[in-house]
């Protein structure tokens, strides 16, 4: 057992929550609010109160529940096997749709770093490319994915916040203002038509809670660390996502594969917007390596609990779920051959939608059984009436967030469900005796 000296404190945890969020979810963005207006920040504000909702949630879940599982264990307090089944399988097929976003928001900003035009042919190949060589590095085991992400990740942290705290000298209100609403779309139609990409950016939030053994005083500070953190989050967010409508004009901005080299280049010059771009392209590749191997990861212990396949739970000597990854990878090649669209954005639109759809069962599920599992903990009546309210809230937000993120996406994340309790019924066939009463 880690002695008090060897813990976390509160401010390391918030720290290291607010480095888990803002791996590269937040690269495309400035482009994609661009879309809406800046009438988007509205979105942001919606979505900071949801995810902080959630996230103090996913704090109090991580610290009363018995059950393993992550989001699995928590929904099965209310809805048993299938709930955790349904929950785990569908944050998977989240994973392994986001996980091709990540890879085309690394190939707009290749392709801008070297000047290539490329068709839906070739962004659909470079996204290949990138899947499978992340994919592949990861069979050599946990330990080089580790380090190599804590790295990269700054790549993202250092241009965002850099634009968040210098962008104000070249900030031009005027131009923030003609860009507040290009499309004259009404309030109810606007801030929806962000909410999706705004989630997005936050998507990860409940893992923040996995660290709550290594810090002091978990109970109280847990719960701290995840809301400062999601609320520092939220803060850089919108900051440098407004700052940078006040400096490039919104069409250009809108238009752009790779919105902050574009920006940095306004700012400075042509050769700081390039090596933004790279620094961003380094933070994208070590993201997706450490989510690639966190996939795998997620359908190997699917496998062993007997949900998927077993094929997913086969390792090799460096206990690397080498076969899974390789079909995980398949999947993805076809996805993204899928979803090639006549341009990069519209394919990331398209990905990230169905993304945020497939992890909202998840947190739904979750925060739907958070009374059962307080009560199965003896939570004090008042802390379980003050949670659950905040885990509806949360829950209301989601169902917003569903309503935002179309009804292509709807469709599809229904036919992924779908096809998850066809694939939990044959599973449960094969674990019981179907001559004997259950």
């Amino acid at each position: 057992m880690a002695t008090n000296k060897s813990k976390m404190s509160v401010v390391q945890l918030t720290i290291l929550t607010v480095v888990n969020m803002m791996g590269s979810g937040i690269i495309m963005l400035p482009a994609k609010l661009a879309k809406v207006g800046t009438i988007s920040i509205l979105s942001w504000l919606v979505t900071a109160v949801g995810s902080m909702c959630l996230a103090y949630a996913f704090a109090k879940c991580g610290r009363f529940s018995t059950k393993s599982g992550g989001m699995g264990g928590y929904a099965e307090y209310s809805f048993g096997k299938g709930g955790n089944f349904m929950a785990n399988y569908t944050y998977a097929v989240s994973l392994l749709i986001a996980n091709v976003a990540i890879a085309i928001s690394a190939v707009g900003y290749l392709a801008a770093f070297m000047g290539w035009n490329l068709s839906p042919l070739g962004v659909a190949l470079g996204t290949i490319a990138f899947v499978w060589l992340t994919m592949v590095a990861n069979f050599g085991g946990a330990r080089i994915t580790g380090k190599i992400s804590s790295v990269t990740v700054w790549g993202a942290i250092i241009p965002v916040i850099g634009v968040s705290l210098l962008g104000w000298f070249w900030f031009s209100p005027s131009m923030y203002a003609e860009a507040w609403n290009p499309h004259n779309m009404g309030f109810f139609e606007a801030v929806p038509a962000s909410i999706a990409i705004t989630l997005w950016a936050f998507l990860g939030l409940e893992s923040a809670c996995a660290n709550s053994e290594a810090v002091e005083n978990p109970e109280k500070n847990v719960p701290i660390a995840v809301l400062w953190g999601t609320l520092i989050t939220a803060i850089i967010y919108i900051v440098s996502t407004n700052v940078v409508a006040g400096i490039v004009p919104n069409a250009d901005l809108a238009a752009s594969d790779a919105p902050f080299g574009l920006v940095f280049a306004s700012m400075f010059n042509h050769t700081v917007g390039q090596i933004v771009m790279a620094l961003l392209i380094l933070s994208c590749t070590g993201s997706l390596l450490g989510w690639q191997f966190t996939i795998g990861q997620v359908f190997k212990s699917g496998a062993d609990e007997g949900y998927f396949i077993p094929q997913f739970g086969k390792v090799t000597a460096t206990n690397t779920p080498v076969l899974g990854m390789s079909i995980i990878a398949a999947v993805q090649t076809a996805l993204a051959f899928m979803t090639m669209d006549e341009g990069l954005s519209k394919q990331f639109d398209i990905l990230v939608n169905l993304a945020v759809v497939t992890n909202l069962i998840p947190y739904i599920l979750s925060m739907s059984a958070i009374i059962v599992l307080q009560k199965a903990a003896n939570v004090p009546r008042k802390e379980m009436v003050f949670t659950s309210i905040i885990a509806f809230i949360g829950n209301l937000y989601s169902f917003y967030a569903l309503y935002g993120s179309g009804q292509e996406a709807m469709f599809w994340g229904g036919m992924a469900v779908f096809a998850g309790w066809v694939l939990y019924g044959k599973v449960v066939s094969t674990k019981y005796d179907l001559k004997q009463p259950f």
